[in-house]
């Protein structure tokens, strides 16, 4: 049985994290893409995991690449290609270059692997998740954005060392765009099954949510010279994983919606299982009044941004 193909598609500092991490994880074989101008970088990582391999000891075959024709029949398409943002940008800054950047990959990528599982991670991740699906034509199982994990992780990163306890006990989500307008949902966090807001009075749960909502702009500035990688890598590889898988795992994503959370035909995030079919299920819930007018306002920054593409 052939191993799983994945592709990579920008081969920057979240590129080179994504391949080493789904290499390490043995999802699959791992393509690096990126530019022509930029090919010796993809082709430099790919051999210098691929040596790694030997130590790590992980049977994946890495390789770099500047032709598309080399992504075909991909399994999983990871896009993180565009700038990143500088220290005063916006992610909604971006879009004019990003879109540009976008609508390349994804006509490129409807040409050699239309079937592939497709992951974006570019800013601004909802309007250009957006753009990939108008583009491709994918279904909305297949066209996903990567958001609310990497917003999650973010919230239950503070909340963890806020109150010295594992992170491991802490269960939270985070809903809504990926912008300063998210939705942490408080009250469904919970640490080893206690409510959070039992836990940490309000006034600072309160500036754990908004350092969450600022968390990519908190990295921004300490970086200087881009934007984070890491732990956006690590979230795109679990929602990867989960599908190669079969996991059946609830993740948060940016999901195509037809009416869940009275929202339609646009990308939100949500909680959703992620397994073989994809995006296979959105989970529901009644929002209270407070985290309905937050939802609200979360869904108007995105609607603005998506309109803006004018696709």
């Amino acid at each position: 049985m052939a191993r799983p193909k994945i592709g990579l598609v920008g081969a920057g500092q979240i590129g080179g994290n994504l391949a080493l991490l789904a290499a390490q994880k043995e999802l699959g074989d791992v393509v690096l893409f990126d530019i022509p101008q930029a090919e010796g970088m993809a082709k430099g990582k790919a051999l210098d995991m691929q040596q790694m391999s030997t130590i790590e000891r992980f049977d994946s075959t890495l390789t770099g690449t500047s032709n598309y024709e080399d992504l075909a029949g991909a399994d999983v398409i990871i896009i993180t290609a565009g700038i990143p943002r500088k220290p005063g940008m916006s992610r909604e800054d971006l879009l004019a270059t990003n879109l540009k950047i976008m609508t390349s990959v994804a006509e490129n990528l409807k040409k050699v692997c239309p079937d592939a599982f497709m992951i974006n991670i570019a800013n601004p991740l909802d309007a250009m998740v957006y753009a990939l699906k108008q583009i491709t034509g994918g279904s909305k199982q297949k066209i996903v954005g990567m958001s609310g994990v990497l917003d999650t992780a973010r919230f239950k990163s503070f909340i963890s060392m806020e109150l010295g306890v594992s992170m491991k006990d802490v269960t939270a989500f985070v809903l809504g765009g990926h912008g300063d307008d998210m939705v942490p949902i408080t009250r469904l966090c919970t640490v080893g099954g206690v409510p959070v807001e039992e836990l940490i009075p309000a006034p600072r749960l309160a500036e754990i949510v908004d350092r969450t909502r600022k968390g990519g702009a908190e990295l921004v500035k300490l970086y200087q010279t881009g934007s984070a990688y890491f732990a956006p890598a690590a979230a795109a590889v679990e929602m990867a994983e989960a599908y190669l898988k079969d996991q059946k795992r609830v993740l948060p994503c940016a999901a195509w919606l037809e009416g869940e959370f009275g929202i339609e035909n646009m990308y939100f995030g949500v909680p959703c299982v992620v397994g073989a079919g994809g995006i296979e299920k959105v989970l529901t819930f009644e929002p209270t009044a407070a985290e309905k007018e937050m939802i609200k306002i979360s869904l108007a920054s995105v609607s603005k941004t998506v309109a803006e593409t004018k696709l």
